[in-house]
């Protein structure tokens, strides 16, 4: 079982049929829907500040999760897929994105529903991202609508993310 701290007396919440990898960490104020996974060595740490984690939504291996003091909490929506090594502060993620392995999202910075940001882009403070279109580079801009295919990666993603977390004993 992954490690799970309380902090301040908050212990984080999940919903049913959630996967934690035995090495992932949970702290504080995290609150998880249904058919969620966390990945290993990701961490999503809700101690300064709270994270809100929709249902079907994955945070793979080595993401890390988390907030800033007396600024800005972290919302993630439903069906998201936060790929590997991605950083994720103080932001909000809408619902059926796809953040690339590497990327960074940071404070106060809005991701719609819908947007594909690409391995290692930065999503630099308060920026907004439209539904709808990649984004890729340092800092992240827009570089093209989502066309059917790519749309379809983000339901495919975060179906198999599910999939894959059944694939694993729970002892």
């Amino acid at each position: 079982m992954a490690l799970i701290k309380k902090v301040k007396g908050i212990l984080p919440q999940w919903g049913q049929n959630c996967f934690l990898a035995d090495n992932a960490t949970i702290v504080g104020d995290v609150i998880m829907g249904d058919d969620c996974s966390v990945w290993f060595q990701a961490i999503i740490r809700g101690d300064v500040n709270s994270i809100r984690i929709g249902n079907k939504t994955n945070i793979q291996d080595g993401a890390v999760i988390h907030c800033t003091y007396e600024k800005s909490a972290t919302t993630i929506g439903n069906g998201v897929s936060i790929g590997h090594n991605a950083i994720i502060h103080g932001c909000t993620i809408e619902d059926y994105s796809l953040i690339g392995m590497g990327a960074i999202v940071m404070d106060k910075a809005v991701v719609q529903e819908n947007v594909f940001v690409a391995a290692g882009a930065v999503v630099l403070e308060n920026t907004v991202l439209e539904s709808g279109y990649l984004y890729a580079g340092t800092p992240a801009r827009k570089i093209k609508p989502l066309d059917d295919r790519l749309r379809a990666v983000f339901e495919r993603t975060a179906n198999n993310y599910v999939m894959y977390a059944d694939w694993f004993d729970e002892e």
